[in-house]
Parts: structure tokens; sequence; C-alpha cells
């Protein structure tokens, strides 16, 4: 049976808003000092806190993350999966020190941090164990309202952001369609104004958390696809009430992640306000386009998060497993494809936490995000079946955890936009190929 790792002396829990210093202190988990003295082993410790490359405020975001989540380790995430239990005791404990709000402005409640810091608190997240199914429990929060912060009014910001940042509301992010796919721009649900009401005609597929939501962001066409000069024109955001009584949601039965529910959703003379519309009429892909390169640079992190579990679950078992006399770890065949996974994962991360600085620095063309959720969920796939691997038999069992995170690792690799398409981008937008789709 594979040891426990031993659990790490977390700081005592305080809250966001006093978590960063303006000078420096002592942030690491062990009693060792995170940097430049890094101690051997260290990729085996429960989130460890030693990367030389962070700042100061990435660190303190770190550890202050980990002392809310630590207690939520691979057993509570192994119910949760078992049950298909949605985390509800989780969220509200994030919401409860100010963590949904992390790069909300701070006049309504957020702290106001970049995606650098929203990063590091998902990659902790995902790497306690709780891989996708925890980060995806607040996924939308960090990223989804993006739209709102940027082209909303004060009156909707006022209205729309506060109760999400405290957690009294969950939302859901309602773009991808059955019929049209990643070809968001062929989109087929219309948005007909009536007054001063819009109503919505149409179907939406693989959106998360969308049975236990109490809002949606939602893009529609609002003037058809053959009465606009550009395809990108003529769709619209909106924010509103996911009124069940006139919104079917349908939950896919899938292969992971099974805490958080994915659905389908059709809707049919949906009648909504036209206050709850975000920005001008017809402006919503551009609007959409904003929270993109964030949301990938978070789907990195989160990536990240699964891959550095699943290495740390392999590499303590590879010490302790003792067959023919010896570790497993003795032998190369074991060690060396380990080796080879941190490294590709430490790659993923440094492309990660570039693409993030970029994003906040105000870099807006895609390429680093799109390049980081590439290596990082690739990166973390290979990893987790290392991982599994270096289990033997064991690895198939669900008692030992690797198998779920094997589950959920595969999903950054389809979603939200796949490798495939990131390649299209990568060569036509940086090598300046011709576009083949």
């Amino acid at each position: 049976m594979l040891r426990r790792a031993t659990r790490l002396r977390l700081a005592p829990r305080s809250h966001l808003a006093r978590s960063l210093p303006a000078t420096r202190r002592a942030l690491s988990f062990s009693q060792v000092s995170a940097a430049p003295n890094v101690p051997a082993g260290f990729a085996l410790e429960l989130l460890q806190n030693h990367n030389p490359d962070w700042t100061e405020s990435q660190r303190t975001v770190r550890q202050a993350v980990a002392d809310v989540v630590a207690k939520y380790d691979d057993e509570f995430w192994l119910e949760c999966d078992n049950k298909k239990t949605f985390p509800h005791q989780f969220v509200k404990e994030l919401a409860d020190g100010g963590w949904l709000g992390i790069c909300m402005p701070v006049e309504y409640g957020g702290s106001a941090m970049g995606i650098s810091e929203a990063a590091v608190m998902m990659q902790t997240i995902a790497e306690t164990g709780g891989c996708l199914a925890a980060a995806s429990s607040i996924h939308m929060n960090i990223f989804g309202l993006e739209p709102v912060v940027k082209f909303g009014s004060k009156e909707q910001k006022d209205r729309m952001l506060p109760p999400l940042i405290r957690g009294e509301e969950r939302a859901c992010f309602g773009v991808t369609e059955p019929n049209s796919g990643s070809d968001t721009l062929k989109l087929q649900t219309r948005a007909v104004r009536k007054g001063d009401r819009y109503e919505i005609t149409g179907s939406k597929m693989w959106i998360s958390t969308a049975q236990h939501a109490h809002k949606i962001l939602l893009l529609a066409r609002t003037t058809p696809l053959e009465e606009v000069k550009k395809p990108n024109q003529g769709l619209s955001i909106f924010y509103t009430d996911l009124d069940r009584t006139k919104v079917e949601v349908t939950e896919i039965p899938k292969m992971g992640r099974s805490a958080i529910d994915t659905n389908m959703l059709f809707f049919d003379g949906w009648s909504i306000p036209a206050e709850d519309r975000i920005g001008e009429e017809g402006d919503g892909f551009k609007m959409i386009l904003h929270g993109m390169n964030a949301e990938r640079v978070l789907l990195a992190a989160e990536s990240l998060g699964i891959g550095y579990a699943g290495l740390r679950r392999g590499a303590q078992y590879s010490i302790e497993r003792n067959v023919f006399g010896r570790p497993i770890g003795q032998n190369q065949g074991i060690q060396h494809p380990l080796a080879d996974s941190w490294m590709n994962l430490e790659g993923a991360r440094l492309m990660t936490y570039q693409a993030a600085k970029l994003y906040d620095e105000g870099f807006v063309s895609g390429e680093y995000a799109n390049a980081a959720k590439y290596l990082a969920s690739e990166a973390a796939f290979k990893a987790v079946e290392r991982a599994l691997l270096s289990h033997g038999g064991v690895g198939y069992a669900k008692e030992y955890h690797v198998e779920r995170y094997l589950r959920e690792v595969i999903l950054p690799r389809i979603a939200p936009i796949s490798q495939n398409m990131i390649l299209n981008y990568i060569a036509q937008r940086v090598l300046g190929q011709p576009k083949s789709y």
C-alpha cells in the first residue's frame, strides 16, 4: 500500500485582502527557504513553493490558497467523483476567503490581481488532487465575466459582479453549440429584439455547471449571418438569469470530471431583458475574444496542476514500491520517464507564466496563450500516463487516484479548443502559412 505523503505544515489562514504584504517574508511550506536553496526531492512535496521564477505576489497566493484547499485531499475528490457530487463547501470556502474575485475590480469586492496570480491559484487547486473537478467548480468566476468588466455599464457591473464574487451566484458559459462546435461564427442561437426584451431560440452544448448555475453568459446571433458584411459581426453577449422554466438543461454522461456536470441546453421562446445585453448589439464576438486568452492560460495552469500531482504520486510510489529486492525507481526504465516528465512540465510552466505575464501587460495576440495551453496539456497528459504506468496494475485501481487524474487530464487536450486548432493558429499567425481549414 502506498504510504500517504507527509502533510506539509501550512501557515495560518488569512483573508486574501491581507495576504499580500509590502515586505518580503518566509513563504515556503517546508522549513527550507524557497529559493535559491531548493531541497532534494522537492517535487515530492505537496504543493511545494520553491519555483525560483515566481514573484512574491505569486508565492503569497500559492501559500494562502494552499492553506484553504489542502484539506480537500484526494479522498475528498474521489468521493465527489464516485458520487457525482458538486463540491459546494469547497466553493463556499474559497468565496468566503475572497478568492472568487481574484481578478475582479476592488470596487466590486475583488482583489484586482492579474492572470499571473490567478494562474497560480488554479494550478494550486488542481494540484491538490482535485484536478479539473476542483478547478472547474470556480473556473467561470475567474475569467468568465471579463466582458462585463471591460464592456459593461456601471449599472451592470454594480448588479452583476458583487454576487458572483461573494459566491451568492454561480454562472455558466454559453457559447459552444452542437452544430457549429469550434466554428463559433456559425452558431445558430438567435436573439430577436422585441421591445425592451430579446427572445432567445436555439441550443448550447458542453455547458459546465449549468445544473447549479443561476446565471449564464450567452453568445447569440442578433443579426442573421446572411445580413452582415463579415461573419464576426451580428453576435451579441448577454449575462442573464438561467430561467429553468424556459431553458431545458440535460446532463451529458461523460468519462471524467464526474463531480462537475456538463450539459445540453435547449431554449425556445425564452424572453430576457434587453438591459442584460453587454455592450453594443452586434459587438459580442470581439468581447468574447477578450476573455479567451485568459481562459487558455488558466486551463494551462490547471493542466500543470494535474501533471505535477500525477508526477508526485508516481515518484513517491517508485521510491516506496520494492520488487526483486529494490525500489522500482532504481530502474532507469521507471525514473527516466518521470524525469523527462518533470522537464516537460517545467518547460510548459515557464511558457504558461510568460503568457500570463504578457496578458497582464496588455499583450492581446494569442500565440503565447495558445502555446501554453497546448504545451501544458500535452506535458500533463504524458506525466499522468507515466505515473499510472509506474504504478503497474494498482494504477488502474481508484484508491491510488492516478486513474482519476488520467480521466481528467484528457479534457484540456480537447477543450476549449483542440490541439490541432492551436497548431493551425500558430502555423497561420506565427509562421505565415496559408489557412488550412
